[in-house]
């Protein structure tokens, strides 16, 4: 469930930290029922985030203490190597299950899924409240029953159905 494992959230900074903080207001607000344990809260970033090892460093320990990832994906996304890629191939590394909440609210991958994970058994959806909880709550007990012939498979989507059945 969202709400008890650790998600490490990826995104673009620069553009599209304002996604991110709807998922903090969503998460605090006690008249929306969304809830997730953020990884950013396990090792807060000093004055010292200018220096790429330790900005890394830091990074790696939160992804040390999640077991799903969350990454916004907005217009620039893709285009991000320094921090964004690297995150999204230490994912992939650790095989955690990932999730791409598509910022123009497109529920399959589209051209602007980063290349590091193109094509690669993450599950897309819109960058909506109830899509993003019921994926939270889903996608990484799907995702580890899958064998490694399913994993190759390649990038995962939500039928119409389960989006009508969440009111979207």
């Amino acid at each position: 469930m969202s709400y008890r494992d650790a998600t490490y959230v990826i995104f673009d900074g620069d553009e599209d930290g304002w996604a991110y903080r709807y998922m903090r207001g969503w998460r605090v607000n006690e008249r929306v029922e969304f809830d997730f344990r953020d990884a950013h809260d396990v090792q807060q970033l000093t004055s010292r985030a200018q220096d790429e090892n330790y900005i890394k460093s830091a990074l790696w320990t939160r992804m040390n203490s999640t077991s799903q990832v969350l990454v916004l994906i907005g217009t620039k996304t893709k285009n991000l190597y320094r921090y964004v890629r690297w995150e999204l191939e230490l994912a992939l590394e650790k095989c955690l299950p990932i999730v791409a909440a598509n910022l123009n609210n497109s529920q399959v991958q589209d051209e602007r899924c980063p290349p590091v994970i193109r094509d690669k058994c993450v599950l897309h959806i819109p960058f909506r409240m109830k899509a993003i909880k019921h994926a939270l709550d889903a996608w990484p007990t799907e995702h580890k029953g899958l064998s490694p012939a399913e994993l190759a498979k390649g990038w995962r989507y939500f039928p119409n159905d389960v989006y009508a059945k969440l009111g979207i």
